[in-house]
């Protein structure tokens, strides 16, 4: 269990916030942390990378000079690997890298990963109401006002898309917008700090509290 202070939008302490998920046991965690992410990582690959061998490389019909007389080394196809616009050796070909791992796995390193950040954690009022029309700036003084130095990485989560917050972040190069339900390992982990609405955090821990 977690207790967190929660901030209005001005920045000031309004209340407390709990945050309890179970997590992995210390020994394991690590393990099982790291195995999440380099799945993420690992399935976000297209592998659609595709070299042609000399089988596929087109010409190379006809022998390019005689086999024996020329002094020269004896070649059967102008596409050998050997040559300039030949076939490639072991190239890469078209392949799946997905990594697999259960849910219930999977699901406790993203507990895991959440809470091992709780001191990069910073939760806040809902703000939506606070912009009713799209001003990055006003969003930008609010993050820094909550405690986040200049050129952080944010990855600010909330309970559902807001359109105004959507619009005024989507600017922000160093601000990450997703929703409660769609967390995941790497943004988790990558981000300097994590700024969550108090109504967002009931819905973490609703959602992945199994």
């Amino acid at each position: 269990m977690v207790d967190c202070v929660v901030r209005n939008w001005q920045g000031e302490e309004v209340g407390q916030a709990t945050l309890e998920l179970r997590v992995a046991k210390k020994e394991s965690a690590a393990h099982v942390v790291h195995r999440a992410l380099v799945r993420q990582i690992t399935n976000a690959r297209q592998g659609t990378a595709s070299t042609k061998t000399r089988s596929e490389v087109s010409g190379g019909g006809r022998k390019p000079w005689r086999q024996k007389g020329t002094g020269r080394a004896r070649a059967g196809s102008n596409r050998s690997p050997l040559w300039r616009g030949g076939g490639v050796i072991f190239g890469p070909k078209p392949r799946d890298y997905e990594i697999k791992m259960n849910r219930k796995e999977r699901r406790l390193a993203l507990r895991t990963a959440f809470v091992s950040r709780a001191e990069d954690l910073i939760v806040v009022e809902d703000f939506a109401d606070q912009l009713p029309r799209p001003k990055t700036k006003d969003l930008a003084e609010a993050i820094a006002r909550w405690g986040v130095e200049p050129g952080s990485k944010v990855l600010l989560i909330l309970p559902q898309k807001e359109e105004m917050v959507y619009l005024s972040a989507r600017n922000m190069p160093t601000v990450k917008l997703i929703g409660a339900d769609g967390l995941n390992v790497y943004d988790v982990l990558e981000a300097d700090k994590i700024v969550t609405t108090n109504t967002a955090l009931t819905k973490i821990q609703e959602v992945y509290s199994d």
